[in-house]
C-alpha cells in the first residue's frame, strides 16, 4: 500500500542574496542567482524558504580615485527599512562560546500570491562577545578565521534558526555553494540519537542535501587549516569531519558538501564536466543557470511583452513567441533602454557618450581570468575597426575583491586608458557596480562582451540577462555560451569552440576584432533589419530557456522531487 507524500519545505542556503537594490546583502553573481531562484520559487508556488546573512556593512561601497584605484568603505543602510524583525533567536557555538543569533525576515511574493520567506541571520546582539557581534557585518571580508566563523553561523546557526521558527520537517536542504556546507554537519548532530549506526545517520543526511557548486577556479573552493577548524568548530565536529575524509590537514568545504549530499550539480553542462574532473569519484550532474525574467527585463521590454506575450510573467517559456513581435517594436524598446543607460553613464562619468553610437558593455568582478582588457589588447587594431564604422563606445563596470590587488590594478588600467583612447573610441568606467547599474547596462548596450580565460567560467549570467532585452553577446566559448551561442542568430563566438584547444590572448583578441569588423558592425550599420532579427531571435531562443523558472523545474525533477516520492 502506497501513500502520497506531500511536498514539504525546501530550505535554500546562500551566503549572499540580492533581494533589493538598496540592500547590500550580495557581492555579485552568486547572490543575484540566489535571489532569482527564490523569486521563481515564489512564482511557481514551490514551498521554499531562504536562509542567508544580514551583512550590516555589505560587501563594500566602491569609489575610484583620479587614477582609477579602487577604495572600499562600509555600506550604510538600515535593516529595519527593508526587513521585519522577527524576535526569533537561536545559538551556535564558536570557539567554545555561545553566539546568539536573531533573524530578520524578507518576504517574496510570487505572481499568483505564493510567498517565500527569507531569513537573514544577525549576530549583532549586546549579549555577544564584541568579535562575535561583527560576524554578520562584512560579506567576504576579513581573514580565514573570520570567514570560517561566518560559515559556522550560516550553516549551523541557519539550521538552528529554522528549528526555532518551527521548520522541523524540511525535506531538502539546498546548499548554494560550499559556504553553507556546515549545515550538513549540524544535521548529522541532530541525527545522532535517531539512528543506531553512524552510516545510517550519514545516509539520512545525504538523502536531504542538494549541493550546487559554482566555480571551476580552485581558489573559489573554501579551505581552512585543520588547526583553525579545531579552534573554531571544536574537537567533536572536527573528528566527525575527519571520518568523512574532509579534514585531513585541511578542511575543504566543497568536499564536506560533496560527501553529505545526495544530488550535486554544476551550473552548466561544461562546468559539470570540469567539476567531475576536479572531484573524481563524485557523481556530479549539471543544471544550467538562468535568471528571473521579470526582474531583468527593462521597463520598455516589459511593456512590449505584456502587450504581445501576455502570459510571459508566469510562463517564461512563452518568450519563445517573441518571434512573432514586429522588429520595429523591439528596436523602439531597445532605443528607450539605451537612452536611459547613456544618460546615466554621462551623468556618472561626464563621458560624452552618444545615444546613436554602437555601444559595447562589459561588467564583471574585476579579476585576471575575466580578461577585461582583452578588447583593448591592440588599440591600434581597435582604432582601425572604429575608423571603418564610426565611433565605438565601451562601458565597463565591476568591483575587485578588496584583497585582489591585481584586480584593482586592472580597474586602474582601464580607467587610465579612458583618457588615452584613439580617436573614434570612447570608454567609461561606471563606479560601484550594483543591481541597479547592471539592469541599465544589460538592457542599454548594443552588444554584451564576455572574455574569460577558458575553462574558468562556470556559467556567467549577465549575457542571459542581456538576452531578455534583445542584446546579443560576443563571448568566449565557455560556460553558458557553449549552450547559448547560435552563431549569427543569438550572437557570436570568440576563439575555438573545441574545449581542448589552446588559444592565447593574442589569438582571442584577433578573433574579437575580426568578429567586430567582419560580422557584427557591418550588420549593425548596414543591415538594420537583419540586426533587429538577431535581437528578436536572442529573446526567443535564449531568454525563453536561460531563466530560473526552467532551472527550478529541472531542480525539482532531478533533485527535490526525490525527497517527495511515494513511500511505503
Amino acid at each position: 500500500m502506497l501513500r502520497t507524500v506531500l511536498v514539504r519545505q525546501i530550505a535554500y542556503f546562500s551566503m549572499e542574496v540580492a533581494l533589493e537594490e538598496g540592500m547590500p546583502t550580495y557581492s555579485g553573481g552568486l547572490g543575484v542567482l540566489a535571489a532569482d531562484t527564490l523569486r521563481s520559487a515564489a512564482d511557481l508556488g514551490l514551498p521554499m524558504i531562504g536562509v542567508t546573512m544580514l551583512w550590516r556593512k555589505g560587501h563594500f561601497f566602491q569609489t575610484l580615485d583620479e587614477s582609477g584605484w579602487q577604495h572600499e568603505s562600509a555600506v550604510q543602510w538600515s535593516p529595519d527599512d527593508w526587513l521585519a524583525a522577527t524576535g526569533v533567536r537561536a545559538e551556535v557555538e564558536i570557539e567554545g562560546r555561545k553566539v546568539a543569533l536573531r533573524a530578520w525576515q524578507y518576504t517574496i511574493t510570487g505572481i499568483a500570491g505564493s510567498v517565500v520567506p527569507v531569513l537573514l541571520l544577525d549576530s549583532d546582539l549586546p549579549e555577544n562577545d564584541p568579535f562575535d557581534r561583527t560576524l554578520t557585518d562584512y560579506l567576504y571580508g576579513g581573514d580565514s578565521h573570520y570567514r570560517l566563523c561566518q560559515e559556522a553561523v550560516l550553516g549551523i546557526g541557519g539550521v538552528r534558526m529554522l528549528r526555532a521558527f518551527g521548520y522541523g520537517d524540511v525535506a531538502s536542504f539546498h546548499l548554494n555553494e560550499g559556504h553553507a556546507a556546515l549545515l550538513a554537519l549540524e544535521l548529522l548532530r541532530e541525527n545522532l540519537h535517531s539512528y543506531q549506526k553512524r552510516e545510517e545517520s550519514i545516509a539520512a543526511v545525504k538523502h536531504r542535501c542538494v549541493f550546487t557548486t559554482h566555480t571551476p577556479v580552485p581558489a573559489g573552493h573554501d579551505q581552512y587549516s585543520e588547526d583553525l577548524a579545531l579552534t573554531v568548530l571544536g574537537q567533536d565536529r572536527v573528528e566527525t569531519l575527519r571520518t568523512l575524509g574532509c579534514c585531513e590537514g585541511v578542511l575543504n568545504m566543497t568536499r564536506v558538501a560533496l560527501s553529505l549530499s545526495r544530488y550535486v550539480n554544476g551550473v552548466t553542462e561544461r562546468h559539470g564536466e570540469i567539476s567531475r574532473s576536479m572531484f573524481p569519484g563524485y557523481p556530479i550532474g549539471s543544471i544550467s543557470n538562468g535568471v528571473h525574467s521579470a526582474s531583468w527585463t527593462a521597463p520598455a521590454f516589459q511593456r512590449l511583452y505584456d502587450h504581445r506575450i501576455p502570459n510571459w510573467r508566469s510562463d517564461f517559456l512563452a518568450l519563445r513567441y517573441a518571434e512573432s513581435i514586429d522588429c520595429a517594436e523591439i528596436v523602439a524598446a531597445h532605443n528607450e533602454a539605451k537612452g536611459e543607460l547613456i544618460d546615466e553613464a554621462n551623468r556618472l562619468t561626464n563621458g560624452g557618450l552618444d545615444h546613436r553610437e554602437f555601444t559595447i558593455g562589459f561588467a564583471r568582478r574585476a579579476t585576471g581570468y575575466k580578461r577585461p582588457m582583452l578588447i583593448l589588447h591592440d588599440r591600434e587594431r581597435l582604432k582601425q575597426v572604429a575608423s571603418k564604422f564610426g565611433t565605438l563606445q565601451l562601458i565597463f563596470a565591476g568591483k575587485a575583491h578588496p584583497q585582489d590587488q591585481d584586480g584593482k590594478a586592472l580597474i586602474r588600467e582601464i580607467v587610465g586608458a579612458s583618457g588615452r583612447m584613439p580617436a573614434g573610441i570612447k570608454l567609461v568606467y561606471l563606479p560601484n557596480y550594483d543591481v541597479r547599474t547592471a539592469r541599465l547596462m544589460i538592457a542599454g548596450v548594443d552588444l554584451w562582451l564576455n572574455t574569460p580565460k577558458p575553462p574558468m567560467e562556470a556559467s556567467g549570467t549577465s549575457g542571459m540577462k542581456a538576452a531578455h532585452n534583445g542584446v546579443p553577446s560576443l563571448s568566449i566559448y565557455d560556460g553558458w555560451w557553449l549552450e547559448g551561442c547560435v552563431e549569427g542568430i543569438t550572437g557570436w563566438g570568440i576563439g575555438p569552440r573545441d574545449r581542448d584547444a589552446q588559444h592565447s590572448d593574442d589569438d582571442d583578441a584577433r578573433d574579437l576584432y575580426a568578429a567586430l569588423e567582419e560580422r557584427i558592425l557591418p550588420l549593425y550599420h548596414h543591415e538594420n533589419g537583419r540586426w533587429a532579427e538577431i535581437m528578436r531571435s536572442t529573446i526567443a531562443l535564449n531568454a525563453s530557456f536561460f531563466n530560473t523558472h526552467r532551472m527550478l523545474q529541472q531542480y525539482y525533477i532531478q533533485a527535490y522531487r526525490e525527497q517527495h516520492r511515494t513511500e511505503p
